[in-house]
């Protein structure tokens, strides 16, 4: 009799050595263990929609989330690996060897992964594709070196939930099913052991932790099920979902079929702008466009979502939290970002979602929802609602005017707007530039689709709304009093809409209380000048720049970064563990790093090409851009400037730096409505 130890050191379960074959595994329902992290170094799927799967890839290695059917629904927590040597040490290759995990083919999402143990006795490739042709994600692994034994430890997830899921092993393949759904792994050359049990019990992690794989458990669940798989050291898996099963495909002619998928996809993309310097801008700038184009639902057509990781605390969501959903303002700086790159079918296709399945009878979107439009959190933000108008404009879509006038019916009718129950950072309310910003374009761009579908009444009305908005938005949101300058300057927001009132408020995410709002900033208020609300010129403009730098400038060796706005705690708490819910206030345990996509803002400001240079080095492995970057305050163990462990890669950062790119290049924000920037010169 020997013991196993839970790693939490919370349980400990004594279990027989195992005969060469077990029936069902000891230790239901195992241990829960949220999501992976978030800062994926690469994120993939084949194009068209027939094969219905996403893979991530992980920074330290493996695969990390596995998303079927739809792109919102994780149905795998990850895939690993273990090697065994001559001495009978078995050891997690993320953590005894470096890797390097790099995209093969500058025009696919492919990637590999290379082990190189830490004293260079062995090393592993592993090269990852998705089958176009079923939903499938392939994995090809090659073992060389002093290692004896090649490990596979695979974590399903069915149905949006980690645990609740029964594995087998029959046939050559481990099964997991959980309901209706189910995931089938395979080897190209097959197993030489399998084995099911439950996570930190009966688990491979927990076998293999004297270097031999004993326990072969023919059966588990319900529960936290791992499945672990002996094989080859030269082969090939397939873990395939729903009703696909079959041994792993020729890996060479599926990732052939794989690459070719996203080459016709790039091929039909304008070219990298002139901006761009170098190769590896190139490289970010058609990233990015394939970046966004694979964070779209094949069934739901148009449902782009935030980010395919969740970060910190939102990985213990169960099932899976807000980043897997879509959101209209995201849905439009993507959409946005898809016309900069010259998909603008792609755009046309998140329009048509915003508005014939996220838009609700009295014309507001909800805050998130699900890739099917079901809403999920509940608030409401104005920006949501004038944003999907403003894109139908761009997209010079009138035949839309039907959902523009619901939209726009809703921002004169709503009650105290321009304020808003919450601005784009989610957790205020209140009169915000950036949110004033998007409702006035939103209704002089309705204005002149009003009038192109004949309604003039409408159009007038929406205009003098916009007209007083666009005189009084300095009125509310400028203090000429506040102790940051002496000459006027823009706040983050104000609760009244008197910006010389020292008004208080409660930042929330551990950050203070009772906070004069003149001592809170913000750089969004940007987005009146890409709107073109006020001239770039404008003194109020020109001196908070001033008062950003100063306050939420964040320097690095490659240019400047900014927080997102004073007393942010939205980040890695000091010590870098992650960020959590429910923090109290006043207790600043978390810090709010800094905004790559912030970068891009500014540079669609100035037309600066340094900001280009900037935000491509926010990049981390696979040209993935994250959140957020590190930026000098504790943990200082980081490299300034480097990506932390928030969504990564986030879409809205990748929309942004397209958009950067094609307006640095063409000398003017392209995507700024004429009709807005006419009426306000």
């Amino acid at each position: 009799m020997w013991g196993r130890a839970l790693a939490a050191g919370i349980l400990t379960v004594t279990l027989p050595a195992a005969p060469a074959s077990q029936d069902q595994a000891p230790g239901a329902p195992g241990v829960d263990e949220q999501y992976l992290p978030a800062d994926k170094a690469g994120f993939g799927t084949a194009t068209g929609t027939r094969s219905k799967v996403w893979f991530t890839v992980q920074k330290e290695g493996g695969l990390g989330e596995i998303y079927y059917p739809r792109i919102d629904s994780p149905s795998a927590r990850a895939l690993e690996f273990m090697v065994a040597d001559r001495r009978g040490h078995a050891v997690r290759v993320n953590e005894a060897a470096t890797v390097r995990t790099t995209q093969t083919d500058p025009r696919s999402l492919s990637y590999r992964q290379t082990f190189t143990e830490k004293h260079g006795r062995w090393r592993l490739t592993a090269s990852y594709v998705a089958d176009p042709a079923r939903p499938a994600v392939l994995v090809d692994l090659r073992l060389s070196g002093d290692a004896t034994s090649l490990y596979a430890i695979y974590d399903p997830a069915l149905g949006n939930t980690r645990g609740n899921d029964s594995g087998r092993a029959a046939d050559g393949a481990l099964i997991a099913t959980d309901g209706a759904n189910r995931s089938t792994m395979t080897a190209s050359n097959g197993f030489l052991k399998a084995s099911n049990g439950f996570r930190g019990v009966s688990d491979g992690w927990t076998d293999l932790a004297d270097g031999r794989m004993d326990w072969q458990y023919t059966a588990a669940g319900p529960g936290n099920l791992v499945q672990t798989a002996e094989v080859r050291k030269s082969t090939t898996l397939a873990i395939a979902f729903g009703d696909a099963t079959g041994p792993a495909a020729d890996f060479d002619r599926t990732a052939k079929a794989y690459a070719d998928g996203w080459h016709r996809y790039v091929d039909r993309l304008r070219k990298p702008p002139s901006s761009l310097r170098g190769e590896p801008e190139r490289q970010l700038w058609r990233t990015s466009a394939m970046v966004l184009a694979a964070a779209e639902d094949k069934t739901h057509r148009g449902a782009y979502v935030a980010a395919p990781a969740m970060p910190w605390a939102f990985g213990r969501d169960d099932p899976s939290g807000p980043y897997h959903l879509v959101w209209a303002r995201d849905l439009y700086q993507i959409a946005t970002g898809l016309i900069a790159a010259g998909d603008t079918a792609g755009a046309n296709r998140a329009l048509d979602h915003l508005f014939d399945v996220q838009q609700k009878p009295d014309g507001s979107f909800p805050q998130n929802a699900r890739v099917d439009g079901t809403p999920v959190w509940e608030g409401l933000q104005l920006d949501e609602v004038a944003l999907p108008i403003v894109l139908a404009h761009q997209l010079g879509r009138y035949d839309t005017w039907a959902h523009v006038k619901k939209a726009a019916d809703f921002l004169l009718a709503y009650p105290d707007a321009p304020w808003t129950p919450q601005e784009r950072w989610e957790n205020q309310s209140g009169y915000s530039p950036a949110t004033i910003a998007a409702e006035i374009a939103g209704l002089v761009c309705a204005a002149d689709i009003a009038r192109r579908n004949g309604d003039a009444g409408r159009a007038r009305r929406y205009l003098t709304t916009a007209d007083t908005w666009q005189a009084r938005v300095k009125e509310w949101t400028v203090t000429t009093n506040g102790p940051y300058s002496a000459k006027p300057y823009f706040l983050r927001l104000t609760k009244d809409g008197k910006p010389n009132l020292g008004t208080t408020y409660t930042i929330g995410d551990s950050g203070p209380s009772n906070v004069d709002q003149r001592r809170v900033v913000d750089p969004s208020f940007l987005e009146l000048v890409r709107l073109g609300v006020l001239r770039k010129t404008d003194p109020a403009i020109v001196n908070t720049l001033r008062v950003i730098d100063e306050r939420l400038g964040v320097r690095t060796p490659h240019g400047m970064f900014w927080h997102r706005a004073s007393f942010d705690g939205f980040g890695e708490k000091r010590d870098g563990s992650q960020w959590d819910y429910g923090l109290p206030d006043d207790s600043r345990l978390t810090l709010g790093r800094a905004w790559p996509l912030l970068t891009g803002e500014r540079g669609e400001y100035d037309l600066n090409p340094a900001r280009i240079r900037t935000m491509a080095s926010a990049a981390g492995p696979g040209s993935m851009l994250p959140e957020q970057v590190w930026d000098g305050r504790p943990p200082t163990r980081y490299e300034i400037g480097t990506p932390t462990f928030s969504a990564t890669p986030l879409t809205w950062a990748h929309a942004q730096f397209l958009r950067l790119a094609r307006n640095v290049e063409a000398g003017r924000v392209t995507e700024q409505p004429a009709v807005v920037a006419r009426r306000y010169r």
